[in-house]
């Protein structure tokens, strides 16, 4: 059965958490509080989903999932795939929130980007590992 990974969760998620912040401030503009306060919610934002992402094939080990044989439910890059999809709608319904009445102001190019980042974190992390600092990993 996989680990559960907690603090390359945490380390990533504060990582790609920050590029969200810096994105969304450099479409949109904000100033003052509202500008922390984003910040906050994108670095919890990417802890879960890169939780989930990470943590699926635990997931699906200790439901017993993986033995249903539902192709779905059993592929876990579907389940990313999944999971990004839900990030794309969540980012962009929280900018067009802040948008001040622009409505989906922050840029396709952005969310694209942290999405893939956050799908594809579990292939790339047994990369990244060897060269972050041991309390990273």
């Amino acid at each position: 059965m996989a680990e559960l990974l907690i603090v390359p969760v945490l380390a990533l998620g504060v990582i790609l958490g920050l590029y969200e912040l810096f994105a969304i401030h450099a479409d949109m503009n904000f100033r003052g509080s509202h500008w922390f306060g984003h910040g906050l919610h994108a670095i919890g934002l990417m802890i879960i989903a890169l939780f989930a992402t990470m943590n699926t094939e635990f997931f699906l080990g200790i439901t017993g999932l993986a033995k249903t044989g539902i192709p779905f439910i059993t592929n876990a890059l579907m389940l990313r795939i999944a999971v990004g999809l839900i990030l794309i709608i969540k980012i962009h319904s929280i900018s067009a929130i802040g948008g001040g009445g622009r409505g989906l102001a922050e840029k396709w190019t952005h969310t694209l980007i942290i999405t893939v980042l956050v799908v594809i974190a579990p292939y790339v992390w047994p990369f990244l590992a060897p060269i972050l600092p041991s309390w990273a990993t």
